[in-house]
Formats: structure tokens, sequence, C-alpha cells
């Protein structure tokens, strides 16, 4: 980034004179002060704290500049603070503007699961051909989106800006700043059911993505959806492209093989060109195919885009193998969980070849709200004692779980723990044995990333 004081002024609408500091010259934005350097301009954010009460910290990091919503006379004498009502509203004015100077491809991605694990698919299929920039983390809500955008280098050409939420109206803000040239929706699960009420009301919130979606712009998603089957005929024709596992969609695979560390598969569109992903899983297949989506939609073809994908650089605990005590595996996928993320993990982990023990240990799945119950208990349909040696269920929602497997595993092979990992720690690392498989798949609250530093091999 290279904008002036007065450029940054004039894009959020500063109402105090910072004549004497015109020309100044801002390279990055920061709200953390601890981020902050040699030409950072501070945002002062209002939660817990309030960003003001740090303006000190962020001068003293290399901050040159500063946003200020609080009276003009608390702030510090002599340094260039940029007066607006809402500093986070003059940070997404402020992303808003820098887009629209820099001018990229914008890619927005969405869904309830899935959508980190598309963003880098994505991001390799269109490293082919462009200079890309994308969202990092999980930066993807409404102040993180405007600081991935406000990190773009300045000849970027295609951004991909994740898009996450926990409740209505909040993607149709993300896309109105972003106003996407191409809008992806995953899936849909039940993340955030307990907000959005239905399976019908999250595709209600995912399709809000296409609030700033441009006129001329396209909706990639699922075919095999009916709920977004429906919610997309207000749209042109020539504006959707879908994606999925059966011949209804434009794009689909053939001949998928599978593999503990790698997944291949053909596509209907060049059928004799093998793509391979490095992960696990015949889902991940689905989010391969709406990277590659995106791809044709810019002009870069399944053979061109085949040997990026199979080097994708995937976000650390999603579906992520590393190596474990005494010589074991672990599937570390404890970042996010909801059913049906969690049962097509478990589909595929129980068809995995391994000499050892395959042990899964899963974690409550939160914002389910009154379906949390049956949820829950759905899962032990995927749960086969022919297939899964042991079970190891943490968190009060999975006492539900734990109950319906005792009827079709024998005891001594399940166990609930609902607040001290310690002893699921200190039994797991008594069991695992060399060549054991184990999956941790949990929602990011319950903190078994705990559970996977622990049994990790060091």
């Amino acid at each position: 980034m290279n904008l002036t004081l007065k450029e940054v002024a004039k894009a959020v609408g500063a109402v105090n004179n910072i004549r004497q500091w015109e020309e100044l010259e801002i390279n990055n934005v920061q709200f953390d002060t601890r981020k902050s350097t040699e030409g950072s301009l501070f945002v002062p954010l209002k939660g817990t704290n309030d960003g003001h009460d740090f303006i000190d910290s962020a001068i003293e990091n290399g901050a040159v500049a500063s946003f200020w919503s609080a009276p003009l006379d608390q702030a510090p004498s002599g340094f260039p603070v940029l007066q607006v009502k809402d500093t986070l509203i003059a940070l997404q004015q402020l992303a808003k503007y820098y887009l629209e100077k820099i001018n990229p491809k914008v890619v927005g991605i969405t869904g309830s699961n899935g959508k980190t694990t598309t963003k880098d698919m994505t991001e390799a299929v269109l490293k082919a051909r462009y200079r890309v920039h994308k969202t990092q983390g999980n930066f993807n809500n409404h102040i993180g989106l405007p600081i991935t955008i406000l990190e773009m280098p300045s000849d970027t050409e295609v951004v991909i800006l994740e898009m996450g939420m926990n409740h209505a109206g909040e993607i149709e803000l993300l896309s109105n700043l972003a106003q996407p040239d191409i809008a992806v929706i995953t899936m849909i699960g039940e993340s955030h059911i307990e907000y959005l009420g239905s399976r019908a009301g999250i595709a209600d919130a995912k399709m809000e993505i296409t609030a700033g979606l441009k006129e001329t712009g396209a909706l990639i998603f699922p075919g095999e959806e009916p709920l977004l089957v429906e919610k997309t005929a207000k749209l042109k024709p020539a504006q959707l492209a879908t994606f999925g596992m059966s011949e209804i969609n434009d794009l689909y695979p053939v001949n998928v093989q599978t593999g503990m560390m790698e997944t291949s598969f053909e596509t209907n569109v060049a059928p004799l060109t093998e793509c391979s992903i490095p992960v696990l899983g015949t889902y991940n297949v689905s989010n391969a195919l709406a990277a590659l989506t995106v791809g044709l939609k810019l002009e870069i073809t399944i053979q061109e885009a085949a040997p990026f994908l199979a080097k994708f650089n995937l976000t650390k605990n999603r579906t992520e193998w590393v190596k474990g005590i005494h010589n074991s595996m672990i599937l570390n996928d404890a970042y996010n969980a909801n059913p049906t993320a969690m049962n097509a993990v478990l589909d595929n982990f129980s068809e995995l070849k391994n000499e050892g023990k395959k042990i899964a240990v899963l974690g409550d799945m939160l914002e389910l709200g009154s379906l949390s119950k049956e949820m829950h208990e759905s899962v032990a349909e995927h749960l086969n004692p022919q297939k899964i040696d042991e079970v190891y269920l943490y968190g009060e929602e999975m006492a539900v779980l734990f109950d319906k497997l005792l009827l079709i595993f024998p005891q001594e092979r399940v166990h609930h723990y609902t607040k001290d990992k310690e002893q699921l720690i200190a039994e797991l690392t008594e069991i695992i044995q060399p060549q054991d498989h184990i999956l941790v798949k949990s929602s990011f609250g319950t903190n078994l990333l705990a559970v996977v530093t622990a049994i990790q091999s060091v």
C-alpha cells in the first residue's frame, strides 16, 4: 500500500483539518498495536477495550497516524489523527476505496463448511495465470475482510475473500463492501443453525453473498442442494455455474480415487486430465471442483490448473495429517465441526486402510440450538464398530451420542469426558500404539487442539 494521508482522509470523510500532514505516506493499516510498524495507520476499535486507550503503544511501535472517534482534545498532541464518527466504518470505507483503486477481480467464498479449504484451492488454481491475494487464516468477518483488502499488494490481479458469519445480514455487509465478480457457496450445512433457525435460514444467509455481486458476475454453487437451486432462480441463468458429485452439475468428477494423503479424480470437462489434491476425502473433491469452476470463469483450463491444485497449501488444522506419539498418525480437523462435515470426515476416515487401530476423538458441535440433541445422535450412524476401534467423546453435548453408541459398541470401547481434558489425554496416551490412526474433530470452542498438541510427536 502507498496512500497519502490526504487520500485516506478523503476516502473516509474525515472532518478535521490535517493540511500540515497531507503528504504523509501510509503503507499499512493495523488495529492491533502489537502489529504496528513504521508507516502504519492505527485504527482504534471499540470492543471489550477501547482502542483509543492504546494510541501511545501504537505510536511507539511506528504508527504515523490514526483514525479518531473520541473527542479531539483527547488525541495526542502534534500527532495526525483523522476524525471520523465510527472508526470501524472508516476502516471499511478505506478498504472499499483501496479495492476500487487497485481494481482486481474479486472472488468471494462462503459456506457452512469447506470455505477455507476452497479458498486455499482457489488460490492455487488462479496462480496458474494471475497474481493472487487471499484471506489469511480466518480473517473473514467485518474487521478481517477489510484488513485483508488493505494488505493487498498493489499489483494484485485477483483477490480471494473468505466471508464468514454467525447471524443474518453479516454476509450482505461483506458482499456490498467487496462487490464480487465471482461468488462461491461451498455447501449448506448446519453451522449457526441456533441463530438462523433452519437449513433454509442458513441458505438465505449464504445467498447474501449475491447482494453485492456485479451485474455481470457469476454465482458458483453446489447443484445438488435444492435450497440453493430454488433461491438462485432470481439470477440470470448465464450467471450460474454448478459443481458437485453427480452429472446434473456443470462440473463433476469421474473416477475418484481416495487415499490417506491424496485424492485423485478426472472431470467431465477434461476427462483425460487427472487432478489430484494432497488431502483426504471425497468432500474435498467437491471443494476442488468449486475452485476449478472459479478458474474456468477466469479462463484457466483444467489442464492449466491441475498442476497447481496438486500442490495447494492447506490452512492448518483443516483435515491435516500430523505425526502422533508412538509412531501413530493424527488426522487433525479440530478447527470447525457441524454434523454434515463430521459425518463426511468419519465416513472417509472409516474406509482408510491401516495396520493399527482407528480411534475417533470427537468434541461438541456448537451453535446447533434446539436441534443439538438429534444432530449429535445422528453421528452414531457414521460410527461403525467394525471399522472404528475406539471412540472418545468430549463435551456435554456429546452425552447423547455416548448413550446412543453404548447400544452398538462394547462399553469398554466408548469413552466420554465433559471437563477434564487431562484424563482424556492420559487415557489416549496409554492406548495409542504404532500404526494407529486418530481422528480429532470438533468445534473450535471445545479446544480439542490441546489434545492434538498433547498426543503429537515432537
